[in-house]
């Protein structure tokens, strides 16, 4: 079993997994790299994370130094859960239970899809782990697949999912 921690930079790595897409580092117009929330605000497909990271109040976090691995689930993962659940978890008295599901999402360090292959499950932000494997070339990260691997940002990487990670 092989587990990636939040204390352990040896999972910085290099990769492209299978026929998924590699990223670049994102640049603006200056040429400097974007973070993360400036490269999720740029791709148009994350505005419901987007909203959800700000309803969440962990924007200044994910803008910060990191260095993050974000499971960025698409518009159309949160599109699948249930009626209402994205208006209600953006209400803020749930303040707390949206920043609990956005932080499962996030696990410390620069974690590239060679090394999530690698791997049977990472540590999440929010503190539970979340289950990693690998079938045919695809990456499972709990429930949902990564269908986009390794979007660098200057302060991590995205690696882009199917489903919206919900934490026990």
């Amino acid at each position: 079993m092989k587990a990636i921690t939040t204390h352990a930079p040896q999972w910085i790595g290099t990769g492209m997994l299978g026929l998924m897409l590699a990223g670049s580092v994102q640049a603006d117009s200056h040429g400097m790299a974007k973070d993360i929330v400036d490269t999720a605000v740029e791709a148009g497909q994350f505005e419901t994370l987007v909203a959800a990271v700000e309803a969440a109040d962990l924007v200044d976090t994910l803008e910060g130094e990191g260095p993050f691995t974000v499971f960025a689930p698409t518009d159309e993962a949160f599109a699948a859960l249930p009626e209402g659940t994205v208006e209600d978890l953006l209400k803020p008295e749930n303040r707390e239970s949206l920043r609990s599901i956005l932080t499962y999402h996030v696990v410390a360090g620069t974690v590239m899809a060679e090394d999530a292959m690698a791997a049977d499950s990472a540590t999440t932000v929010q503190g539970q782990d979340l289950t990693i494997t690998t079938l045919d070339g695809q990456v499972m990260v709990d429930d949902a697949t990564v269908i986009q691997a390794d979007i660098e940002a200057s302060n991590g990487v995205i690696h882009v999912i199917d489903g919206v990670l919900m934490p026990e």
